[in-house]
């Protein structure tokens, strides 16, 4: 991948303009390589903002562009500009002699983003201070379904605590050398209890640690991201989560299931099948189910929803390894479901999905 800025900017006053995420990720490069920064922007997004309240990070004029804001600049970039606000900027450039960065318009292969999001994460960890913990979702199981965000806390870990089903292997991707310590649970056996993850998770980070706490799927769906969040508040420990695309939700359309269709469903209820299920409750309600972690009550639970009312033939999908090489899919009924991931060998890791979405797709009934 061609370098952002191929000339000595060490000590050049630089300008950008605009205070997006664009403009976050240039103003991180542009300090990384010395440059003096200084941002015009009206408002500074949630990066910009936290590189902001770091001592001797930038200056910031909190308003649109003027031409005097180039008066004193050797080089500006404008990486969120519209094309009418690019091109009066790169007419008072060229009235002052100022050097205006190039924006290439191209598609980033995966290549070139594993590199974009590795050297911003690796100038941003250069202006971090002390510790810190981030809880990241990973995703519902495929490395390229984490978000930017995720990727780039990962490339910025100095340790990583992942759980069984994150997605570690882009640590290798993005070049990592962080220390990956495994302390994933597996249904009904958790060595490492949640009391010590936490303990872990203080520990690192007050060693001075930059601590990524990789779950699967999102953090606050059913992953003990809350109760990790309160123990850092509670521990003085700096704390922040990014949150990932929910398997609850992802698993279901890897096998083309809306959980919500108009007409179909309006409203949709994730439940974990680990916990006392509500089962009246569930009978009664008219919308989508989706259980998870719930593959060893899956006959109880069809039986107990039969018994409480809920009709026999109400259609039921079972979502294996979404998003994986190993993807399978079962569909039945409450009836059949038991049987049919029985005979097909399914186990964990799979999403259940419950309700007429499972059949909006369904091509038998377009006849």
């Amino acid at each position: 991948m061609t370098e952002f800025v191929a000339l000595d900017l060490t000590g050049r006053r630089t300008v950008v303009v605009g205070g997006g995420p664009r403009s976050a990720q240039r103003v991180s490069v542009l300090l990384a390589e010395g440059a003096l920064v200084r941002v015009v922007a009206p408002a500074l997004c949630e990066e910009l903002q936290a590189m902001y309240a770091e001592p001797a990070s930038f200056d910031w004029t909190a308003r649109e562009v003027e031409p005097a804001d180039l008066d004193d600049a050797w080089w500006v970039a404008a990486p969120d500009a519209t094309v009418a606000e690019r091109a009066a900027i790169d007419g008072w450039a060229a009235q002052r002699r100022v050097f205006v960065e190039q924006q290439t318009a191209r598609v980033l292969d995966q290549g070139d983003l594993d590199t974009l999001v590795t050297e911003s994460a690796i100038s941003l960890r250069r202006m971090e201070a002390g510790g810190k913990v981030v809880l990241v979702g990973g995703g519902p199981g495929a490395d390229d379904l984490i978000t930017v965000r995720g990727r780039r806390e990962l490339a910025r870990a100095d340790v990583v605590i992942t759980d069984r089903l994150a997605p570690v292997g882009l640590l290798r991707a993005l070049g990592s050398t962080a220390e990956i310590i495994d302390v994933g649970k597996t249904p009904h056996h958790h060595p490492v209890p949640q009391a010590e993850i936490n303990d872990l998770l203080i520990e690192r980070a007050r060693r001075g640690d930059y601590v990524v706490r990789l779950k699967g799927g999102d953090p606050f769906l059913l992953g003990r991201g809350g109760e990790e969040m309160l123990a850092c508040r509670a521990a003085g420990v700096p704390v922040e989560v990014v949150p990932g695309v929910t398997s609850a939700f992802a698993a279901p359309a890897a096998a083309d299931v809306p959980v919500t269709h108009r007409g179909v469903a309006h409203g949709v209820l994730v439940i974990s099948g680990h916990d006392d299920l509500d089962v009246p409750t569930l009978a009664a309600w008219q919308q989508t189910i989706v259980v998870l972690m719930g593959m060893g009550r899956l006959r109880e639970l069809a039986v107990s929803l039969v018994r409480a009312g809920k009709p026999g033939q109400t259609p039921v999908t079972v979502v294996h390894r979404a998003w994986t090489p190993e993807q399978r899919v079962v569909t039945g009924d409450l009836d059949t479901i038991a049987d049919r991931v029985a005979d097909a060998g399914v186990g964990n890791p799979s999403a259940i999905v419950i309700g007429d979405v499972t059949r909006v797709f369904d091509e038998s009934d377009d006849g």
